[in-house]
Formats: structure tokens, sequence, C-alpha cells
């Protein structure tokens, strides 16, 4: 049971991705472990053992982050090689019931004041009010990604992802069963909250709070300890390499059309500032290993720029990325999504390396916010709504072009950054965590 002695409060923390499983949506819970015990909770995790899922690479180090002793229960799953002859092969459909069961097993034998779901595995949150109802015990929701997405409604069906409507339709009806039955709502975007308000007319806004991803200083200083290279990329020495790690998708094409454009026309005008240049996307598909599609190199292909762009869609260990952005970049490149709703956490690690950026983000983002108080030079807006790429390209250019005239370390106003660490977001979370109990019980 770890060091829980009784008087703290205990939280059941459901995240099917969890150390050592490379993923996204983990980092919530895996920043916030070490604090949470001295801020008067208790964790206990439910997460499927890492045998069973697909898609995501491994990293040992990250379990170098939190304490040792936190309380993990692992549960298996229905193996994917038979579910997806039944076109099931989603990790939280393929552990629901096994997730469930463990679930059981602890609310009944412990007493637990809160239910916490932080995943995009999001078909086990709908747990949350049987839960609720048998055991008494009131659920937060972190959304970190919308669940029913209605971005590709209106999109070509090349644009979409497979079998949309199908896994479309679970999602709306799963979403509506839980959502509105949540005691609290945690989301890294208030554009989610304002959905989830305009969509489920019961819901009051005390019922949200707005907590974007925090990074971690720790994570560095296992980085620095444990990782001398990254043997699957090779840089060429005599070129200025720009990085991007992160996923693909077509609701990046706005951003890396402007870029792409504005790269295009710089060689042209400016071979001498601009011919060195080589773009890497890194990590582009959630994909296994070898069967991510291209979904970037293409369109720098499509603009005349396929031979300074490299895509590389498999995904690299967790501090390996760190270690390429921090130790082997020139430069960074953040390219924002045209989906309204969408925040990028991942901008909290390229900020923290101090490294030459250019982050390009529709004007409302909330990434914008954040690098205008901490790397203003960073920064370049586009509103897709009105404009189109061609309008920005000039603008993008220039920007390029000083930024790369300097690139060698970039002053931050760390100050400034103090409420993004990760010991900050987990106070929001705490303090959050106890006013929805207290609500509950009143």
């Amino acid at each position: 049971m770890g060091k829980f002695d009784g008087k703290m409060k205990r939280v059941l923390i459901i995240a099917p991705h969890f150390p050592p499983v490379n993923s996204a949506d983990m980092h919530r819970v895996r920043q916030s472990l070490p604090y949470f015990r001295e801020m008067g909770w208790e964790p206990v995790i439910i997460t499927v053992d890492e045998r069973y899922i697909e898609s995501y690479s491994i990293d040992p180090l990250l379990s170098h982050t939190f304490p040792a002793d936190i309380e993990v229960h692992k549960v298996k799953a229905f193996d994917v090689r038979y579910t997806r002859k039944l076109g099931l092969g989603s990790l939280s459909i393929r552990s629901y019931f096994q997730i469930k069961r463990k679930g059981n097993e602890l609310l009944k034998k412990h007493k637990f004041d809160l239910v916490y779901f932080s995943t995009t595995a999001f078909h086990v949150m709908a747990l949350g009010p049987g839960w609720k109802r048998k055991f008494g015990v009131p659920f937060i929701l972190d959304i970190q990604d919308p669940w029913r997405s209605d971005f590709y409604l209106d999109k070509p069906r090349s644009e979409r992802p497979p079998k949309f409507f199908i896994s479309y339709n679970i999602d709306k009806y799963l979403e509506g069963k839980t959502v509105p039955k949540a005691n609290g709502i945690i989301s890294v975007s208030q554009g989610y909250c304002d959905m989830f308000l305009q969509r489920y007319t019961g819901m009051q806004k005390e019922q949200f709070r707005v907590i974007p991803f925090g990074v971690s200083g720790k994570d560095f200083s296992v980085m620095e300890k444990y990782v001398q290279e990254v043997d699957k990329i090779n840089f060429s020495t005599d070129r200025t390499n720009i990085v991007y790690v992160g996923r693909g998708g077509h609701d990046l094409k706005f951003a890396l059309e402007i870029i792409f454009r504005a790269l295009a026309k710089g060689i042209e005008r400016m071979p001498e500032v601009f011919g060195k240049v080589h773009l890497w996307f890194v990590g582009t598909s959630y994909a296994q290993a070898g069967k991510g599609q291209k979904t970037i190199e293409p369109l720098a292909r499509a603009l005349q720029v396929g031979d300074y762009v490299t895509e590389i869609p498999d995904r690299l260990p967790y501090f390996e990325t760190l270690f390429l952005l921090k130790k082997k970049a020139d430069m960074l490149l953040v390219p924002g999504s045209t989906d309204t709703s969408y925040t990028a956490s991942k901008i909290y690690p390229y900020i923290i390396t101090q490294k030459t950026l250019l982050a390009v983000f529709y004007r409302e983002s909330s990434v914008l916010k954040v690098l205008k108080e901490v790397y203003p030079q960073s920064v370049l807006a586009f509103d897709h709504l009105h404009h189109s790429p061609e309008e920005y390209v000039d603008a993008c250019m220039e920007q390029f072009k000083t930024l790369l005239s300097s690139l060698e370390a970039v002053p931050v106003n760390m100050p400034a950054f103090e409420p993004y660490m990760a010991k900050q977001r987990t106070k929001e979370q705490v303090e959050f965590f106890n006013k929805v109990i207290n609500g509950f019980r009143n």
C-alpha cells in the first residue's frame, strides 16, 4: 500500500497507458505522482500491462521519474490479433472488462475518495457512472483530446480516419452517457469545456477546470544521466537541422503549408540562408514501428521542398526525443492544428530546452499565450477561418530568416514559466479534487 497511513485521501487513477509505455496521455499522471502525497493524496493506479499494448514505444527510463513504491495494478487486455478480426482494435475496448473487474475489486476492498480517469482511451471512462452508483464515489474525467470529435464530419472521406462513422457513433453514445454524470471535468483546453457545456445543458461551469499539461525538470535530469545518443537519426553535419517531434495529421496541413511555402520562397530568394536547412518530422504516426503512413513528406514534395524535408513516422522513446530536442537539433519547429480546441502540451519541453523555436499556431490557441509570455520571438499566428496559407508566407519567411541568423541559446523568462511546471499543475489538480469531493459529500 506504499506510504498510505489512513490519514491521506485516496484517489484511484485509471490510466490504461502508463510507464514504461511512451504515450502522450500518461504524462499528466506520471508527472503528478512525485507530488500527490505531499499534497495529501495517495494515488493508486490501474493500467494495462505493456505486453498487451501495441503502437507505442517502450521506455523503461520513464519509471525513474516517480516514486518506486506507488501502488500500480496492471491488468490484461484481449489480444488485438483476435479482436481486430471483429473490428475492435482500440485498447479501451480490449481492456474495458479487465479494468472494470480490477476497479470493482479495489473499490470494494478499500475506501477511495475519488476516481480519476486520465487517458485518451475514452471508452473506459464509461465505467465512472456505474462505480459512482455502486460504491458512492465521485469521479473526474481528464479530457486531453476530444472524445466525440466532430472535426471530421465535414471532411472528405480521404481525410477521415478508418471506420470513422462507426467509432464516431460509439463515442457519441458513450460520451453522452458519461460526461453529464461526471462530478468534475479537467481539460487541457477551454474549448473542450465550452463544447461540453453546449452539448449537455444540465452541466455547470463550476464542474470544469482548465489545467494544461506541465513540464517536469526531472525528465531532463533523467535524460542527461541515461541518454548519450539517438541511433535511429543521423543528421548531416553540413545542414541546419530543424526538428519537430510529434504526430502528423491533416489538421496540421495549414500550418505546414505556410512553413513549406516560406521555405520554398526563401530557397529561391536567399539560397545562402535557406539552402542548407533541413526539416525533420519525427514520430508522426501512432502505428506500430514500420507501419506508419507518411502525411508530411507528400505535402513537402507537392510544394517543391521534398529534398529539404525528412519524415520518420516511427515514434522514439520519450527520453530520446528530449535528447534529440535538447542536444542534437540546431533549431525547433512546431506546426499547430486547425482544430480550434487543440492545445499542444508538447510545447513545454520545447520551451525548456531554450533552443531557437518557430511555432506556427492558430491565433486563439492557448499555446500562443504561453509563448508570448516566455518566448515571444518564436510566434507566428494564423487565422485559417478567414485567411489562406499564402497570406502568411512572407511573414513566415522573414521570421524564419531572423531565427536562422541567431541559433544560439534563447533566453527564456523562467519565472513566467513557473506556473507551467509539473508541481504547480499537480497543485491545481489537487485543489480541484478537494473541491469535487467536498461538493459530493455536501
